[in-house]
């Protein structure tokens, strides 16, 4: 049974705060991308992240983070994608996972600041995500590639775009409660949205809109459940059954076994949308899974 922190408090804290309320509708959904293009918000890690020393660049109007581990030793990279809806800035819950696994794992990890829709879409984002984890390999050895929601998008659509590019496999990609099926057609979801506290359907439909620009809904830079697998390197994946993306996570996973790809499975009953980055016991076990996972494939 989930415990008390994964069953009771933290949906309800999602529910008090409206955490869905730029989800719910579509007038709501169009109304924040607004206010975010009007008053962007900040992306700056947080002054003290602990284990790391951070930098700055910046490339062709990106600003790239690299997390360095203060020992000063890499034994590879990882490239992270933020999660938000693609409309939503990199926050501190991101900041501490990017910073943990570049401590505890000695990786050199990227974080790009991605540009947001409604300027940012997945034709310019899916090649330069590739381009950055090309160039970690190139400075730091082999490199992981790492995502949560609409960055496990990215993460995900990156990783068949290398392949799409005869580059060598990733050699594992953790995806957190990713976005899939950016048309959010699946039937499941119609019985998921009242549990699930975090997203929505109508609203969230309007940033997948913008988030596709010229490409079509299904294609693979959108959703990368519709992509062809295989060759792809092994999956690490986190799923929670309040989630209306948690069908197509299953979906997602089926198809990727049936073409011989490797996949870590973690699904958890009755927890909500990214899970493993919530203040809770299995929040902190799936961070625990996520670095033991990776020290095994160094």
């Amino acid at each position: 049974m989930p415990s008390v922190m994964s069953r009771i408090v933290v949906p309800t804290f999602l529910r008090i705060t409206r955490r869905n309320r730029n989800y719910v509708s579509a007038a709501a959904a169009r109304e924040h991308v607004r206010r975010r293009s009007a008053d962007p918000a900040s992306y700056l890690p947080p002054k003290r992240l602990r284990g790391v020393e951070v930098s700055v660049a910046h490339d062709r109007g990106w600003p790239v983070y690299t997390l360095t581990p203060a020992s000063g030793i890499s034994r590879g990279g990882l490239v992270y994608a933020h999660g938000g809806g693609w409309v939503g800035e990199i926050v501190n819950q991101h900041w501490q996972l990017a910073a943990r696994l570049a401590a505890q794992l000695e990786l050199t990890v990227t974080v790009p600041i991605y540009p947001l829709i409604p300027s940012g879409t997945a034709a310019e984002v899916i090649p330069r995500f590739a381009e950055i984890i090309v160039d970690s390999r190139a400075r730091y050895g082999s490199t992981f590639v790492a995502g949560d929601s609409a960055g496990g998008q990215i993460a995900l659509s990156t990783a068949l775009h290398l392949r799409d590019l005869a580059a060598a496999p990733v050699p594992r990609i953790v995806l957190i409660s990713p976005a899939l099926d950016l048309s959010l057609e699946n039937p499941r979801i119609t019985d998921l949205l009242p549990r699930d506290p975090w997203l929505g359907r109508d609203g969230g439909l309007v940033f997948t809109e913008l988030w596709r620009g010229d490409l079509p809904m299904k294609h693979p830079m959108v959703s990368p459940l519709f992509g062809d697998y295989a060759g792809l390197g092994p999956l690490t994946v986190f799923s929670g059954t309040e989630d209306i993306l948690n069908p197509d996570t299953r979906l997602m996973v089926d198809k990727a076994r049936a073409a011989g790809v490797e996949v870590d499975y973690h699904e958890a009953d009755g927890l909500v949308h990214v899970y493993p980055l919530t203040p809770t016991p299995e929040g902190a076990a799936a961070r625990r899974t996520i670095v033991e996972t990776l020290r095994a494939h160094l």
